[in-house]
């Protein structure tokens, strides 16, 4: 079905919306990135550093995100691993590993060593600094029950390992894999950035390969998006970036620098 014709005037605006809350179901403007490629995985991984970080007592969430399926191939929910910059934890900072099933239900999971300030089983204290590389992974791990769990850690440029929990999806395999930012700031509040890199995916046999691009998404303005949001690449990987001028068009596939 095509969109509204509304929908796609709004979105052709060449200025959009730079000012301003985003209008969105959630309050946010979000932006992604989509690996290519196909086929199951065991395990998936990124380097998330940020590069400047939020100046406002707003919500940002940059995350890497896996979509499960079954030994038949149907979707079995998602998850997502992240830092957060958030204005209620201490420091403002904190990770995330949760997500839903394929009716939208909160996946259940095993109990974070890390405590929660809010007492959120997702959200949990985590303190990150900016311009330092974390490694988000994303692995499924056996359960005492003999079914698939999904472990989410962070690793720090020390190599210390952080173990957030495990999930427990139906699905056995990651079929899909997605980066974004979700930012919970005015579209000019002041610039934000963070950068992805050395992407790595792991395959049931063991084998290991990489995304060779990832497609760019926006949200949408008739969605709530934010007009001044982009990804481009640079020397090291994608950089994401709040309050500036789009690079990157819609629909565009970025290379992923090797």
């Amino acid at each position: 079905m095509s969109r509204p014709w509304w929908r796609r005037l709004l979105d052709s605006w060449p200025d959009g919306r730079t000012t301003g809350d985003p209008p969105s179901a959630n309050g946010a403007s979000s932006f992604h990135l989509r690996w290519d490629g196909h086929g199951d995985a065991t395990e998936v991984s990124v380097t998330l550093e940020v590069l400047e970080p939020p100046t406002v007592d707003r919500l940002y969430f940059w995350a890497l995100q896996a979509d499960f399926a079954d030994g038949r191939g149907r979707a079995a929910g998602g998850a997502h691993l992240g830092l957060q910059w958030h204005p209620q934890y201490p420091g403002s900072t904190a990770v995330n590993w949760g997500g839903y099933d394929d009716r939208g239900a909160i996946l259940q999971g095993t109990d974070a060593a890390l405590p929660s300030f809010l007492g959120n089983p997702h959200t949990r204290d985590f303190e990150w600094r900016p311009g330092e590389p974390y490694r988000l992974r994303i692995a499924r791990v056996d359960h005492p029950d003999g079914s698939a769990a999904w472990r989410g850690s962070v690793t720090d440029s020390l190599g210390e390992e952080t173990v957030v929990r495990d999930l427990l999806p139906a699905g056995d395999r990651i079929l899909g894999v997605v980066m974004w930012s979700e930012v919970f700031a005015r579209c000019d509040h002041a610039s934000v950035a963070v950068r992805w890199s050395d992407p790595l995916r792991v395959r049931a046999d063991g084998s290991t390969d990489a995304p060779a691009a990832y497609a760019v998404n926006y949200q949408a303005r008739a969605e709530g998006g934010c007009a001044n949001t982009d990804s481009h690449a640079d020397a090291v990987g994608i950089v994401q970036r709040t309050n500036t001028e789009r690079r990157t068009p819609q629909g565009a596939q970025l290379a992923v620098p090797s």
